[in-house]
């Protein structure tokens, strides 16, 4: 036999990995076989016996039924499968590193899964980020967060070129850093300049030269946003719907019943149903004021801003405008 105990048992663990899954069990004699193929390493069905005996003692859990093979796993195929969905179409994720990823997660799965995700292979077909600093700036504002520190970057839109442009003459921003948050496939950072109370979100794949600053970020307290309590996520999310900046106020809207899905897909359960009836529902819900408008002129016929007054009338502004250009 060839190779210490230690790595014939990983070995067979990486075979059992590679060749097993619930609907598909090993032999001895293929356990064999691949060991002497994959591994140049000889061995008797004794021995193999012995050395599957004590990865089950070690916590795997592995069914000797009909065959052998690994019935527990790190990630189980439809969890991998989320994870590599999640990063497949991630707007954030460049795609030479989206690739990376998804292999790294594939080899997680047995062979009989890889075979079944052969299919993922159009990355650069999909709407990956062109910022290729990306990975890098999550990594320091990660640290930021953690120590309580200030970041500095420079802040970046895609001009006609389809390149990032810097913004502020190119001149780099000084942030506050508080949370990450993610919103329709994209990471915001949410922080606070020091010249304002206010909260603002920060796209993180328009950020580059991202650095970690030495001076401690603004005590959160002194932010209109946050409360004694610190930082309400759910609320805050809930609350800033497509991440607009600005105030939060109570708005009612009226629609259709028939509307509940979307009005959950976008307010969570954080709105109160104040009148019903069969043809109509009115809610109210406290929602970013700039949000809550265009996402009423999206929605189109299907919506109502009823309140607060002066929103309305702003509403109907921006519709007459829209009629103009399309009148023709």
């Amino acid at each position: 036999m060839y190779g210490s105990k230690k790595k014939v048992n990983m070995c067979i663990l990486n075979i059992l990995r590679e060749y097993t899954d619930e609907d598909h069990a090993l032999t001895q004699k293929e356990i064999i076989t691949y060991l002497e193929k994959d591994y140049e390493i000889t061995c008797d069905r004794r021995t193999v016996k012995s050395y599957i005996d004590d990865l089950s003692d070690m916590g795997w859990e592995i069914d000797y039924e009909k065959g052998y093979k690994l019935v527990e796993r790190e990630f189980d195929d439809a969890e991998l499968r989320i994870l590599i969905d999640s990063i497949l179409f991630s707007k954030i994720i460049p795609t030479k590193t989206a690739k990376r990823l998804i292999n790294k997660l594939k080899n997680f799965g047995s062979k009989y899964f890889k075979d079944k995700t052969k299919h993922i292979c159009n990355l650069s077909k999909l709407n990956h980020t062109i910022n290729t600093q990306v990975m890098g700036a999550l990594d320091v504002i990660i640290d930021a967060i953690a120590t309580e520190k200030k970041i500095q970057c420079v802040y970046n839109e895609v001009g006609t070129d389809f390149k990032l442009q810097p913004q502020n003459d190119g001149n780099p921003y000084s942030i506050n850093p508080y949370q990450m948050v993610e919103n329709n496939g994209k990471f915001y950072l949410v922080g606070n300049m020091d010249q304002f109370d206010d909260v603002i979100h920060l796209r993180i794949d328009k950020m580059t030269n991202v650095k970690l600053l030495e001076e401690r970020r603004k005590d959160s307290k002194e932010l209109k946003e946050f409360d004694a309590n610190g930082f309400n996520l759910s609320k805050h999310m809930a609350e800033h719907i497509s991440m607009f900046s600005g105030e939060s106020d109570w708005v009612e809207i009226k629609t259709s019943p028939k509307m509940m899905t979307t009005l959950v897909d976008w307010f969570g359960k954080n709105f109160n149903i104040v009148q019903e009836d069969k043809e109509y529902i009115v809610i109210r819900v406290k929602c970013n004021l700039k949000a809550v408008k265009y996402w009423a002129i999206q929605y189109g016929p299907k919506v109502e801003l009823l309140k607060p007054v002066d929103l309305r009338k702003e509403i109907r502004k921006e519709i007459d405008r829209m009629w103009r250009k399309y009148k023709d």
